[in-house]
């Protein structure tokens, strides 16, 4: 954004505030729905700031204009952001946002927030500082950057409302009336005449259904109330203008729910009114990433109370049934034939002296993704960084920023795909020319070693992934070096690429409910050496229970399983080999070493068949010499006996990898 667009957009918000007599005004990253990724509409933050990231608030004065973000993005905002204007906080470095206002905003001043877009649980410790110091906190419905966007002749974009998506059974494992019946019993139990669900994602999975109102998320805009209270018609959709498809319709039925469909807009009309017509000491359940405008509306009777939770739907939906799971599966095949063609076909490209960019990567990759069997696009904004670019955690090349991919580049890939059944997350890092500095080829080595402590740990079953975060990041700290982002997210059964409540990062993530079997988390260490290269590594894997018949390293010598706790691990499902030739093999243990040879022996017997039934035959012979064993002498001791004799026959033979 240039440095004139950058003061009009500012300006235009700082004269609406003045005009509300608004002194401060906070602009999350954030929709109604608390959803991570957001649709055009809702890209409010990022009109103003010029700051593309996920993550991010901003808060404007009459004399200040400050953005905070994570540590992804810290190298990002300065390439983004005119920071003559803009002053970036950093989470976890700089005052918070709430510490900010306590000491900058004087008594009697107010701060407006759009109160759709920042949650209760947010909210109300907020209010409570401020008013600790004399410093209102005003829910402003209609928003200041909207308004300010009209003004400038920009106004925001219509909010979607795409066709929505009937997911079988066949794909999702349950039915919707299943999962409502058992909705409604929760309800019951916590003496709850409603629930309330917001997020996207909750209410997508509840009834089966898909869509596409936000990029890459197979999600529509809606809210779901499940009445308790009412013996029939108690399931209510807010969505679009309040009329179903015939085939949504026919989907609905078929699985034995009947939902009474209303405008999506009605919502807190129909909340407050729901609300008024309870009982006297009725409670609403809500979750507690709901925003402060549905509990202001539920709570507009104040003979009613609200529950407040992690949501019921995110607590259920993070464990996969087994259809699920065999979905992930199976997308994780297709994905994997996708993601060697395309390593395959750069590495020749770049080899044979062609201008291959960032962006023909994305759109080649797209495009292979495209031709597997129930594609339905990325799961998230291809990360093709070569180069310094790739230093950029989550760098996404525009045309302002594409480059030719050199033979001396590290090429960091960081994709996934949206398959009908499942979605996937992979990064590979790749160098052109196989032939990395030493300094690169040691922090490929020591990220690769933490991935691989984390894939293979054993440990109690309902461990939080905070406990296990430091696995990842041991080799890299054993040297002093470190990575600004968190190490593992769970992921949806295609859905949202990441999902809730559980996690594995420096901190335990509130209402995470444990590590259990039948969860899909990533396991991505990085490093990046910022204006050179960034490496990072990344799996899905899917945790299992470990004991000495399970498909673990270390299933052999399992002797206990924590007193009856239960014993659980990783299995990893994405399937692409990783770059050995970058390896200082030096550095590894032998069980890493194990544990490579096996998974790679894994992949070509997984893939290979697949790309020689395809006449894929140039793809077969490039996968099966990244595949091949590491020579090692720690290796003969501890692989597999067909590795072994793999081994023994390309040394014995002279056979080149």
């Amino acid at each position: 954004m240039d440095r004139q667009t950058s003061l009009q957009r500012l300006e235009a918000v700082r004269e609406v505030m003045n005009a509300t007599n608004i002194d401060a005004f906070l602009v999350p990253t954030a929709d109604a729905h608390n959803s991570q990724y957001i649709a055009p509409s809702d890209a409010r933050r990022e009109w103003l700031s010029g700051l593309s990231g996920s993550s991010g608030t901003a808060l404007v004065t009459q004399r200040h204009a400050l953005v905070w973000t994570d540590g992804r993005y810290f190298t990002q905002f300065e390439i983004q952001v005119d920071t003559a204007i803009w002053t970036l906080m950093r989470q976890g470095t700089d005052l918070s946002i709430q510490e900010w206002l306590v000491r900058n905003m004087p008594e009697g001043s107010t701060v407006g927030i759009d109160p759709t877009t920042f949650t209760r649980s947010a909210w109300t410790p907020l209010q409570i500082a401020l008013l600790q110091n004399k410093v209102n906190l005003l829910p402003v419905e209609d928003n200041i950057v909207d308004r300010a966007r009209v003004n400038v002749g920009d106004a925001p974009p219509a909010r979607p409302s795409e066709p929505l998506i009937p997911l079988s059974v066949n794909f999702t494992g349950r039915v919707s009336s299943d999962k409502i019946s058992e909705l409604l019993e929760q309800t019951r139990a916590r003496d709850a005449s409603a629930l309330v669900l917001t997020a996207l994602d909750d209410i997508a999975y509840t009834l089966n259904l898909r869509g596409t109102d936000i990029p890459y998320n197979p999600v529509f805009f809606a809210y779901l109330v499940i009445r308790a209270d009412l013996q029939t018609d108690n399931v209510i959709l807010f969505w679009g203008d309040g009329n179903l498809t015939p085939d949504v319709q026919l989907h609905l039925e078929a699985e034995g729910t009947r939902v009474q469909v209303r405008p999506y807009t009605q919502i807190f009309a129909y909340l407050r009114d729901m609300s008024s017509s309870l009982q006297p000491g009725s409670a609403i359940w809500l979750s507690r990433d709901g925003s402060q405008a549905i509990y202001l509306a539920a709570e507009s009777n104040t003979a009613v109370s609200t529950l407040s939770t992690v949501s019921p739907v995110a607590l259920m939906k993070c464990v996969k049934n087994s259809i699920e799971l065999q979905g992930f599966r199976s997308a994780h095949v297709k994905d994997g034939v996708a993601l060697v063609r395309l390593l395959r076909w750069v590495h020749e490209q770049v080899e044979g002296g062609v201008n291959v960019t960032e962006l023909d990567v994305v759109d080649k990759l797209d495009k292979l993704r495209g031709e597997e069997d129930l594609s339905r696009g990325p799961s998230f904004a291809t990360i093709a960084g070569s180069g310094p670019n790739g230093a950029i955690i989550h760098y996404k090349p525009t045309p302002q920023t594409d480059r030719v991919i050199q033979m001396n580049d590290m090429l960091l890939l960081d994709s996934g795909g949206q398959y009908m059944d499942g979605t996937t997350d992979i990064t590979r890092t790749r160098h052109m020319s196989a032939s990395p500095s030493e300094a690169q080829r040691r922090a490929f080595t020591r990220v690769l070693k933490g991935q691989i402590l984390l894939a293979t740990a054993v440990f109690p079953r309902g461990t939080t992934g905070n406990i296990l975060e430091t696995l990842a990041r041991k080799a890299l700290w054993d040297v002093g070096l470190n990575y600004a982002h968190g190490t593992g997210h769970g992921v949806g059964h295609y859905l949202n690429v990441h999902e809730g409540p559980s996690g594995i990062g420096a901190a335990l993530m509130s209402g995470d409910p444990g590590i259990v079997p039948g969860m899909i988390f990533s396991d991505e260490p990085g490093y990046y050496q910022v204006g050179e290269y960034g490496i990072r590594h990344e799996d899905l894997v899917e945790v299992i229970e470990v004991n000495e018949l399970a498909d673990h390293i270390f299933a052999d010598g399992m002797v206990g399983n924590f007193d009856g706790r239960g014993a659980v691990g990783f299995h990893t499902i994405s399937l692409a080999p990783h770059q050995t030739a970058c390896l200082d093999v030096k550095l590894l243990s032998p069980d890493e070493i194990k544990y490579l040879n096996n998974y790679h022996a894994r992949v070509l017997a997984t893939l290979g068949p697949i790309l020689k039934a395809r006449n894929l035959q140039a793809d077969y012979d490039w996968l099966e010499k990244e595949c091949a064993p590491i020579r090692s002498a720690a290796m003969l001791v501890m692989a597999s006996p067909f590795l072994i004799v793999s081994v023994v026959y390309s040394l014995w033979f002279g056979a080149k990898y």
